[in-house]
């Protein structure tokens, strides 16, 4: 066809994008549940095992319903290849294990969703890899942790839960100075609002199971890249490792992307509007919101980002606050997820960030009146009457 999709805009990219109509010519993306595939003969299993016929082998490998989703979100968001997981911790898993082996360095920012900083803490020091926290808003904690073994940089921006920017242009160029890959987790600005791969990064993290999906029903990951990266770091580690997305999640994310662009732009315009309604109250110490003038990383924010996003962090001063406002909701629901159509709030201490050591909370801005609170679809007015409300009582 005429048409290049690389060329369509971003609402054209999340209908139309990756799109493989089966014989029967469906409307909708066809659901392939199956295990394994068949072979016309034991040449044919020959050749396509070798690769040299195209096509599917086993879905732990890969599925056409996966693989709709996978070419779809790369079209999205600038890559080359999109390799999907069972969950996005899964990815970001995979993302750092098979850039490394014994004896290499990792460097991250301190304020890592808890099981992001576990695996960086905990996990890859068991294997021989030498591991460096630093403050992710400042450049010079970045050139000074960053030396000759660093082959991965692992940037969350913004952060979970208190929404720090760290400059992805910036921490490239000192990684790539040594031959580092920059891994971008960017599930709080979406796809929609920043493009980390146009900004220097080599790999791109999702929790699909957030905004991509959006509406509460299936877990997915995703990481995105570069044919070159994936087939030297990725593609032997995954086909044997095997963190797969099922078919059938696949199928619910492909549907969730339709609608990704509309729903996380209206989210926003509440999240920025509800963000000046919570820094005008009294009961609130802090206000923590990306596109807000008194956010520390405003400046970088705008520079690489075009939206605020849909998460809000808020300080009510002591746990007893927190979860008096919490308890206090009645439209809001408390759960530990974002990114989803129902807004909602938690209290990252005693959950998101329950597994990190009290004494290192304050490194990750994790205080004890804190407060995550995710925006969804409901409306502006209402949302700040059950806020407000809420907050009369904290």
């Amino acid at each position: 066809m005429s048409e290049d999709p690389k060329n369509w805009d971003v609402a054209t990219k999340l209908i139309r994008g990756g799109l493989a109509r089966s014989p029967f010519m469906e409307t909708a993306e066809a659901l392939y549940l199956t295990q394994g595939f068949t072979y016309d003969s034991a040449e044919g299993a020959d050749r396509r095992f070798s690769g040299e016929d195209p096509g599917f082998v086993y879905s732990r490998f890969n599925n056409p319903t996966v693989k709709m989703f996978e070419d779809r979100l790369a079209l999205l968001e600038g890559a080359e290849v999109c390799r999907a997981t069972a969950t996005g911790m899964a990815a970001v898993h995979s993302a750092l294990m098979g850039l490394v082996r014994a004896g290499d360095h990792v460097v991250a920012g301190n304020a890592l969703f808890g099981s992001c900083r576990w695996l960086i803490a905990e996990w890859l020091p068991r294997f021989g890899v030498e591991t460096t926290f630093v403050d992710a808003t400042d450049l010079s904690a970045w050139e000074a942790a960053i030396k000759s073994n660093t082959k991965a940089v692992l940037i969350e921006t913004p952060s979970n839960p208190v929404l720090e920017i760290t400059d992805i242009a910036a921490v490239s160029k000192l990684a790539h100075a040594v031959g580092a890959k920059v891994i971008v987790d960017n599930v709080f600005a979406t796809p929609i609002f920043q493009q980390p791969l146009a900004l220097g990064a080599d790999v791109v993290v999702y929790s699909a199971t957030k905004h991509i999906d959006g509406q509460g029903r299936v877990l997915g990951g995703a990481i995105l890249t570069t044919d070159a990266i994936n087939e030297e770091f990725y593609r032997d580690s995954m086909r044997h490792t095997g963190p797969s997305l099922s078919p059938f999640n696949a199928w619910v994310m492909l549907k969730g992307l339709e609608t990704l662009d509309l729903r996380v732009r209206r989210q926003t315009d509440t999240a920025a509007a509800l963000a000046d309604v919570m820094a005008e109250h009294k009961k609130v110490t802090q206000v923590l919101y990306p596109f807000r003038a008194d956010h520390k990383g405003y400046e970088v924010a705008r520079k690489q980002m075009t939206g605020g996003g849909t998460v809000i962090a808020l300080d009510l001063g002591s746990r007893e606050a927190a979860f008096k406002f919490l308890n206090a909701l009645e439209i809001v629901d408390i759960s530990n997820n974002l990114g989803d159509a129902k807004s909602m709030a938690t209290h990252p201490p005693t959950t998101t960030h329950r597994s990190v050591p009290e004494e290192m909370r304050p490194l990750l801005g994790v205080v004890e009146g804190g407060v995550r609170l995710s925006v969804g679809l409901e409306s502006l007015s209402d949302l700040t009457r059950d806020v407000t409300r809420a907050l009369d009582q904290a």
